[in-house]
């Protein structure tokens, strides 16, 4: 049995006080203390995918960063409106204005339509994320393609206040014209720009100016009438015109990764603020880069991973979320198959414990300090990994009683989002495997006795091919049924 003592009655929480929300800034740089527009509503903007293709896991580190927050805020009492937007035109290879459009490269890739594409890796997308355990229902996904009408009419508006010009190859933002571009991340125009693929083409004023319509190619295949002929919007336009159009002029935060912040976030403050007369966004957060041996992982460096690749290692997508609350949202963090599978290890023996806490508390919480500490750790920033820490802590900790450990575990997962509250049912012992499995179990462990490593991991194969995952540790040797 757990070993749960009584409960103390200092630890009882009576009259608690809110743990106040802190949010780190990417405008001001600071970390401030989060109230929002609305009482008692949230309105929030993460930079969705581009769906040419599937998402690679480090596409999905910015899904699971958005949906901790979510999480939090929700947790913390608020009613969260949430938008990620679907981009599936004006994306160009390269991230700039000039190349192919990546919806166009996806589509002849499969010899098809960019339509075809978009509907394929959006659906993707949307079972990728959710086998991440991110509630879509509780989520508007609007996508470029179905908002054309609002962007030309921003357009527009930017053309009769003056921010906008034509040049040869379409429509312009003018940076000179804005004294404030740039100001997201402190970063100063010089610094914009640098390393970066610039064309000048004929009509364009200066380097840091943005395309916000392009004039069709013969080659182009989307393409939409507008006031300046037919053509295509630029890449930034479309998340200023979706976030005017469905959350509104002002919204509380938007969250993106930090590779954003140097100009598409800055373009879409520019085309905003400069259309709408407000501040686009109250607070910004971004998070750091996924690498692999210290290279950010991207198509072009040729070191992606997707999802399927996970689930073929018969690793549970919940280990990847797992894995991505080992560093702050705010901090690097280097990807290996290793650290992945300690990852699901350690979280298979995390389910395991919170099942045995389960059985003993009946399902009953109560708070205690070690819930309102987990919480202020998540309240603070999003500081995960403390929260963890924590956990782990109020888990050994034999002077809690059953129901305060599980009140921690009730606050800890209602952000972490790791099913620590339900967690799989598929944990087994030895003797509750089926025979077949029994027997590949017990032949590994006598492998494991005598030192033949290479046949005990010949063993564990078979075995998580059987459709268990096997979890060796001081205690022994877990098996968990792999549920996703």
């Amino acid at each position: 049995m757990w070993p749960f003592g009584k409960k103390k009655e200092q630890e009882h929480v009576v009259g608690r006080v809110e743990t106040p929300i802190l949010l780190t800034n990417t405008l001001t740089g600071d970390k401030e203390r989060f109230s929002p527009l609305k009482a008692g509503e949230v309105s929030l903007y993460s930079c969705g995918p581009t769906v040419y293709g599937p998402q690679h896991i480090g596409n999905l580190r910015s899904a699971v960063f958005s949906d901790a927050l979510t999480r939090m805020l929700t947790s913390a009492g608020y009613t969260v409106k949430k938008v990620v937007n679907i981009t599936d035109v004006g994306h160009l290879v390269g991230d700039g204005d000039d190349g192919e459009d990546k919806m166009q490269v996806g589509a002849k890739r499969e010899n098809t339509t960019p339509e075809a594409i978009a509907e394929r890796y959006t659906k993707q997308y949307l079972e990728d994320i959710a086998a991440l355990n991110i509630d879509t229902s509780t989520i508007t996904f609007p996508r470029a393609s179905e908002y054309i009408k609002e962007q030309i009419a921003m357009i527009q508006t930017l053309e009769e206040k003056g921010y906008a010009y034509h040049a040869e190859d379409g429509v312009y933002f003018d940076t000179d014209k804005y004294e404030g571009y740039g100001k997201l991340g402190g970063i100063m125009k010089v610094k914009l720009m640098a390393g970066a693929r610039v064309k000048m083409v004929g009509g364009k004023r200066g380097l840091h100016d943005f395309a916000l319509w392009r004039h069709a190619k013969p080659h182009d295949l989307q393409v939409w009438d507008s006031p300046w002929g037919k053509g295509n919007p630029g890449w930034s336009i479309e998340c200023s015109a979706m976030i005017r159009a469905t959350l509104g002029q002002t919204i509380d935060i938007h969250t993106g990764g930090e590779d954003h912040i140097g100009v598409h976030h800055n373009n879409e403050i520019a085309q905003s603020e400069n259309a709408n007369g407000k501040p686009l966004a109250r607070i910004w957060m971004h998070h750091a880069f996924l690498t692999i041996a210290g290279e950010k992982i991207a198509k072009s460096a040729g070191n992606t991973y997707v999802l399927d690749d996970v689930r073929a290692k018969h690793i549970d997508p919940l280990a990847l979320r797992y894995f991505f609350m080992q560093a702050h949202y705010k901090t690097p963090l280097s990807f290996t198959w290793e650290a992945l599978a300690a990852s699901q290890e350690a979280l298979m023996r995390l389910w395991k414990r919170t099942q045995e806490v389960k059985t003993l508390a009946e399902g009953a919480s109560e708070p205690s300090a070690a819930s309102l500490k987990i919480e202020a750790y998540l309240r603070d920033d999003l500081a995960i990994p403390q929260a963890l820490a924590s956990l782990n802590d109020a888990l050994r900790d034999t002077t809690l009683s059953s129901t305060q450990v599980w009140g921690a575990i009730d606050a800890a997962d209602a952000v972490l989002g790791l099913s620590l509250t339900n967690p799989p049912k598929g944990t087994l012992t030895l003797q509750e495997l089926p025979p077949e499995v029994q027997k590949l179990a017990l032949e590994r462990e006598e492998a494991r006795t005598s030192k033949d490593f290479a046949r005990s991991d010949e063993l564990r194969i078979h075995i998580q091919n059987s459709g268990y995952q096997v979890d060796d540790g001081p205690s022994g040797t877990i098996y968990t049924e792999s549920h996703r």
